[in-house]
């Protein structure tokens, strides 16, 4: 068992971190581990491990256990003890969100990203909502990100002002944005305080908003993108701390181009796309496929330019 380390959330790219499983849909930690150097070593600001891209839906306690300690124990093994280890926290009951919360601390996580629970649509008001998300972030060890997903939680939307009122409590750090709503963002960024420099933690959480993200007064990104992309995110990151307005649009372009296309695919055309060019990734745990070979023959047509310029940096 791995305890969490008090590590502080940096401004910057995260890489919202695949499982990879064999033949018999059996962990991979191997690949695992090779995965999370690769992404270590490309500049990444940290690692959200058991997100939607992990299949954490898919996994049981013994295995979401054993891919936090691994993602941890490899960053630590490699020289990146500073880096921050996200896990995915939700659950359908406030009772399991918190078990799932301390299972996250003793596996070495540092922080928690939960969604809000959605599977009795019709009694989710924003008052229940914010209830689960008090009594969660008052039990957690370990600091809580707002997951901002409605395409996974039945379409439930968050206001902006909600998300304001939920992140008074003060072991919630930040939010993630994979609703893609930048406006949502800038509101919550500017009410929060937050910024490049540090503060609450609002990030996008898709690769092809990034310069986006940045300039409605963001954080960073937490993106599916950056398995296959990190250091396409990270420069575009760079690029707009140093006010490289032109080079960043560019650069964002030929990223959202790429990402827009895998990401639609779904999980098991990402792993293809890693197979091809990096020669690991398998296929989904079963129900999830890797599409038929003409959609993934668009795939690897789309994302081309965008894999040539991550291999030139």
């Amino acid at each position: 068992m791995v305890v969490s380390q008090k590590i502080p959330l940096k401004p910057g790219v995260y890489a919202a971190t695949l499982t990879f499983f064999d033949e018999n849909e059996d962990l991979d930690l191997a690949t695992l581990r090779a995965h999370i150097t690769r992404l270590a070593k490309s500049g990444l600001s940290g690692i959200v491990a058991l997100g939607s891209n992990g299949e954490a839906a898919h996994l049981s306690t013994e295995e979401r256990q054993l891919v936090t300690t691994t993602v941890r124990d490899t960053l630590n093994q490699e020289g990146y003890q500073s880096l921050p280890v996200i896990v995915g926290a939700s659950a359908a009951s406030t009772r399991e969100c918190i078990k799932r919360c301390h299972e996250a601390a003793e596996a070495g996580g540092s922080h928690v990203l939960v969604l809000p629970p959605s599977y009795f649509k019709v009694a989710m008001s924003p008052d229940v909502i914010k209830k689960f998300y008090s009594t969660v972030a008052d039990a957690s060890p370990l600091p809580v990100i707002i997951y901002s997903f409605p395409a996974v939680v039945n379409d439930i939307h968050m206001s902006s002002e909600l998300i304001i009122q939920i992140s008074q409590h003060p072991n919630i750090v930040g939010t993630k944005f994979t609703c893609g709503d930048s406006g949502k963002l800038a509101r919550v960024a500017r009410a929060m305080h937050s910024s490049i420099d540090g503060g609450y933690w609002a990030v996008g959480g898709l690769a092809d908003f990034t310069l986006q993200t940045m300039i409605a007064g963001g954080s960073g990104v937490v993106a599916g993108g950056a398995n296959l992309a990190p250091k396409i995110c990270t420069r575009i990151v760079e690029l707009f701390k140093r006010r490289e307005f032109d080079e960043a649009m560019r650069l964002q372009a030929i990223l959202a181009t790429g990402d827009g296309i895998h990401t639609a695919a779904g999980i098991g055309a990402t792993k293809a796309v890693l197979q091809r060019y990096f020669s690991y990734g398998g296929a989904p745990r079963l129900p999830l496929t890797i599409p038929l070979v003409q959609v993934m023959d668009n795939v690897y047509s789309g994302v081309a330019e965008m894999m040539e310029l991550e291999k030139s940096l």
